[in-house]
């Protein structure tokens, strides 16, 4: 039976603006795919990003040239070999797997010869900002279990310190989205020791990274930005002890879950992170999150509103999703 291919973008407003060291933003723009067989119905969710190369003109035109291999009832396995990584393939993956979960009446953790999911803790994100908003942020945040602070270079200590002093008891991760150097790198690595950072993602630009492989790096250095797929972990070992998984870097979680397993054979820590979105975006990754070091799937929690049904969150702890959202 020919599959039908369906597009749509949406726009969910967030809950104030979201600062990195890149920009801000007050809305999170994802594009939609639902594939249907004329019976069950899989959905997936990217959200399209600039750093990337990614537009969402651009993504949903590379969807809606995949319409006759979709037709064609194309699998999960196949379309990796199709479409480059990133987010367009992000969504058809996804939602090729939603719709033969569906069609095979199973769970796509079982489908996917995976164990059960169970419940997992997420980071919070707070947002680049002064220290003291930074600071009046992780006060208001301080009764979850772990925080990630975003963080712009220059005024980090500042910041670390004050955000630990707002929020005491949690556990803290931080990332820099490329924004470090080598001028301020030793004060704001000494500013993390000091506030008992657990992991520190992304400090230095693509390229411009050499320096992590001369020094020690006694809080675990996480690759994000330079990794997107399995062949990217080969050269990243030197510099780094962790790696961050996203569907939309990977291309979807058929690609995400060979990542998972090439970065444990590395003996790399692993991070899976998303996009801010929806929670149709997170529910795949809950997949990934099963065997994660440090779980980031927060981005339902910035949005102003989740879509219905959205995946259940208490404080930090996010559950599996229901078949009716996703999987």
């Amino acid at each position: 039976m020919a599959h039908h291919l369906q597009v749509a973008i949406e726009n969910w407003p967030m809950a104030g603006s979201f600062a990195i060291s890149r920009g801000a933003k007050t809305e999170a723009v994802v594009v939609i795919v639902t594939i249907s067989d004329g019976d069950k119905i899989g959905r997936g969710e990217c959200v399209p990003y600039n750093r990337y190369g990614e537009t969402v003109e651009g993504v949903v035109s590379d969807i809606r040239a995949m319409e006759g291999q979709i037709a064609d009832a194309i699998t999960h396995e196949a379309l990796g070999a199709l479409l480059p990584a990133g987010a367009a393939r992000n969504a058809l993956n996804c939602a090729l797997i939603d719709l033969e979960a569906k069609k095979s009446g199973r769970r796509a953790a079982e489908m996917l010869g995976l164990p059960p999911l169970f419940p997992v803790d997420t980071a919070y994100t707070l947002s680049l900002g002064t220290p003291e908003s930074m600071g009046d942020a992780a006060r208001l945040s301080s009764h979850r279990s772990i925080l990630k602070l975003k963080l712009g270079g220059d005024g980090d200590p500042q910041r670390i310190e004050a955000v630990r002093a707002g929020a005491p008891d949690a556990r803290l991760i931080v990332d820099a989205n490329e924004a470090w150097s080598a001028s301020n790198f030793a004060a704001n690595m000494s500013a993390c020791i000091a506030a008992g950072v657990e992991l520190i993602e992304q400090p230095l630009p693509v390229g411009a990274d050499d320096l992590l492989a001369t020094i020690d790096r006694p809080i675990p250095i996480c690759a994000d930005e330079n990794v997107h797929v399995s062949a990217d972990l080969d050269d990243l070992t030197d510099r780094y002890d962790a790696v961050n998984i996203k569907l939309d870097k990977a291309g979807g979680l058929t690609e995400a879950l060979s990542m998972l397993r090439a970065a444990e054979a590395k003996q790399l820590k692993i991070m899976v992170g998303c996009m801010v979105g929806t929670s149709l975006a997170m529910a795949p990754a809950l997949l990934l999150a099963q065997r994660a070091d440090f779980v980031d799937l927060d981005g339902p929690l910035l949005l102003v509103g989740d879509r219905e049904p959205g995946l259940r969150y208490e404080g930090s702890t996010v559950y599996p999703p229901s078949p009716e959202l996703w999987g």
